[in-house]
């Protein structure tokens, strides 16, 4: 999600690291619904991305409980193995959860690569931080501060 170079010195020398961090983050027209980064080392498989999608569903049932009732919120993610495997599609539909299929000819159209994180980028230009968790919890504030109104432009 997030790239910062942080500058150090070593022995009168500058130089940069990146630190990197994924944000798996679910939203729909009326916010975000649920936000979590990936720990540093983490390998997004199905195993670890059940366990992401249990909050997600979780989170909807308390912050969306019409359309958990009614099954009418529908989980749209990309074709990525992890998303795709026994144990994903098995807890989906036991969860009664309806996917939107992903066009396989745009494996790289991801509504938040649009939307989202641009917002998110503009907040965050030009800042350095020297350590990864600033960038998340910079990054947790800026999407805490968007509206109901922001998902709808």
């Amino acid at each position: 999600m997030e790239n910062s170079r942080v500058t150090s010195t070593d022995e009168g020398k500058a130089s940069e690291k990146q630190h990197k961090s994924m944000l798996l983050c679910f939203f729909d027209q009326k916010g975000i619904d649920h936000k979590e980064f990936v720990p540093p080392g983490q390998i997004v498989n199905a195993a670890f991305y059940v366990e992401i999608l249990k909050g997600l569903w979780e989170n909807v049932r308390r912050k969306q409980p019409d359309q958990w009732w009614n099954n009418t919120w529908l989980l749209h993610h990309e074709n990525a193995p992890a998303h795709a495997a026994l144990l994903i599609r098995q807890f989906l539909t036991d969860n009664n959860m309806t996917v939107v299929p992903h066009p396989p000819h745009l494996p790289n159209l991801a509504p938040s690569d649009f939307f989202l994180f641009p917002k998110l980028k503009v907040k965050l230009k030009g800042r350095r931080f020297q350590m990864l968790d600033e960038i998340q919890a910079q990054s947790q504030a800026v999407l805490n501060t968007l509206r109901e109104n922001d998902f709808q432009e």
